[in-house]
């Protein structure tokens, strides 16, 4: 599974130019998602659109996990144990949002993906 999903993220990459666009692209899908779950919390199937939507974001943020603990990773060491901290933190967000759904626990979630992803998606300075 994790190889097939690589191969994907390295053919995107190869097709957009850019890693941080599929990443940046990748992260607001993922708030959407989460948004969703949240605007339509009573919705009837909402158990099973929350587990596709947590699901999701933590497989993109266990993707960012396996990238960012690479040694040869060209991101500074101080920012990758920052942006892994807080990975941690969407993993026990995560799984307390699995076992005791809550509405108001997505905003963190979603604040962090659109955060993050906006950084990605400006241009770096040179």
């Amino acid at each position: 599974m994790f190889a097939n999903a690589r191969q994907a993220y390295d053919s995107a990459k190869k097709a957009t130019g850019s890693s941080r666009e599929l990443e940046s692209a990748a992260l607001f899908k993922a708030a959407r998602m989460l948004e969703e779950c949240k605007a339509n919390w009573d919705a009837p199937d909402r158990d099973a659109r929350l587990r596709l939507a947590l699901v999701h974001n933590q497989r993109l943020w266990t993707f960012f996990q396996s990238e960012l603990a690479r040694p040869d990773h060209e991101m500074s060491a101080e920012l990758r144990v920052d942006l892994l901290r807080l990975s941690a933190f969407i993993d026990r967000r995560s799984f307390d949002l699995l076992a005791h759904p809550d509405p108001d626990k997505l905003q963190a979630l979603v604040d962090i993906n659109r955060q993050i992803a906006s950084g990605l998606a400006s241009t770096p300075e040179s």
